[in-house]
């Protein structure tokens, strides 16, 4: 049989964090915590709340949680993070970055001072939350232009579709091509129109604000998403992108064809019952700009 002072020593050898504490947040007990790369002593947390040392909002967060725990009663895991300016009192020295931790949360059948207490395990996540990251940025990004890709273009249209829709925040989409790149393809090879695609890409990332979304939506078409952006203001700044996208293209261009650009422009409208409404009128803009001599910028 193990002793109550050989289970306070394995508990206290844990690399993560343990805590117990109260429904009110009180820190009734703390164990493990042993890796010195991330963690302090949290000796002196005990008898304190949450709320005397953790940032007012994710102190608020931390009794959310115990709450839901003690009033389920079942296992509850959530992942957050916490970083060295959240927690008032520590030394500068630490982790620069954040860390994530997965919280296993789970209520306990006794009560200490009246009242009920929680277990909550902190495990350190902050790898395999890099990991993951990583790993959904390079599935929403195209490896070519590392613009994002059509998958990431269709989730945040949705979103705007739904901002749009709600509250009336509005969102315009510009499509285009580029013009004559087959030809060009054929005159100059398959690794000049790479180039140019590249191209295209690298004046969209100079030119976009971060709230907007670039993306390569397949072969040589782009579509640009511009949110809190009306039709005037979007037509006005795709002529400015045609502009500086012909100018960063001339260098492609030959005798027969010179490497320029079209682009179609709609804004969403109330009768829109998706963005793939708005996207289907700045597709058929599109088709007008080419049918109209290309190089050119059309409203639908």
């Amino acid at each position: 049989m193990i002793s109550v002072d050989q289970m306070a020593l394995v508990l206290n050898s844990l690399p993560d964090p343990t805590f117990i504490l109260t429904r009110s947040g009180r820190y009734v007990a703390v164990f493990g915590g042993r890796d010195l790369r991330y963690y302090h002593d949290g000796s002196g947390l005990v008898g304190l709340n949450i709320v005397d040392v953790v940032d007012p909002e994710k102190a608020h967060w931390f009794l959310e949680q115990i709450e839901l725990a003690l009033e389920s009663g079942k296992l509850l895991i959530k992942e957050y993070e916490l970083s060295n300016s959240d927690v008032d009192g520590l030394l500068e020295e630490g982790p620069d970055q954040p860390i994530w931790f997965e919280a296993r949360i789970q209520a306990l059948d006794f009560q200490v001072d009246g009242e009920a207490v929680v277990l909550w395990v902190a495990s350190n996540i902050s790898e395999r939350h890099d990991m993951e990251s990583k790993l959904r940025v390079l599935g929403d990004t195209d490896q070519l232009t590392r613009l994002f890709n059509r998958r990431k273009l269709e989730h945040d249209l949705s979103l705007h579709h739904e901002m749009f829709d709600r509250y009336s925040v509005p969102t315009s989409i510009l499509m285009f091509d580029i013009d004559n790149l087959k030809n060009i393809n054929d005159s100059l090879g398959h690794y000049a129109g790479d180039e140019i695609i590249m191209a295209v890409g690298n004046v969209c990332r100079a030119e976009l604000r971060k709230t907007d979304i670039a993306c390569r939506f397949g072969g040589d078409e782009f579509v640009v998403a511009l949110p809190n952006i009306g039709l005037q203001n979007a037509v006005s700044f795709a002529h400015r992108l045609r502009e500086r996208i012909n100018g960063e293209l001339s260098r492609f261009s030959t005798e027969e064809d010179s490497s320029t650009v079209s682009i179609g422009v709609a804004e969403m409208l109330p009768e829109d019952r998706s963005y793939e409404d708005t996207l289907k009128r700045a597709d058929g803009a599109l088709y007008q700009a080419k049918r109209n001599g290309k190089n050119r910028v059309m409203a639908g």
